[in-house]
């Protein structure tokens, strides 16, 4: 049994920051050993890469936030932070946190960002 549970999300105005966690409860695997990582969503839009880290530690990032957003993890929490500055109105979405271990994805339920200008 996996479970992401994600925290963090809320409205902002533009130029605010926010910053998401989302716990991996699991006995099953450590994060330290998957790659982790963000996807987004818009209204009307396909879900998005937002971050992510890979298994050898190397994270990449969508060019629209690039220099703005920080991924991260805590391997003894086994938990993944995305810590958004400078937010934008087009950074407004359901944000989802995601593990892959093995070759199996598990996503989080999602929570919603919203950025007002």
């Amino acid at each position: 049994q996996v479970q992401l549970v994600e925290s963090g999300g809320g409205l902002v105005q533009a130029g605010g920051s926010l910053r998401l966690s989302c716990a991996a409860s699991t006995s099953m695997f450590s994060i330290s050993a998957s790659a982790v990582g963000w996807f987004r969503q818009a209204p009307g839009n396909e879900r998005e890469l937002v971050a992510n880290i890979l298994r050898g530690g190397s994270t990449n990032y969508a060019d629209s936030v690039k220099g703005r957003f920080t991924i991260s993890r805590d391997n003894a929490k086994n938990t993944v932070y995305l810590q958004m500055d400078s937010l934008k109105p087009e950074d407004t979405g359901v944000y989802y946190c995601w593990i892959r271990n093995w070759g199996y994805d598990y996503w989080g339920q999602g929570t919603q960002v919203t950025v007002s200008s």
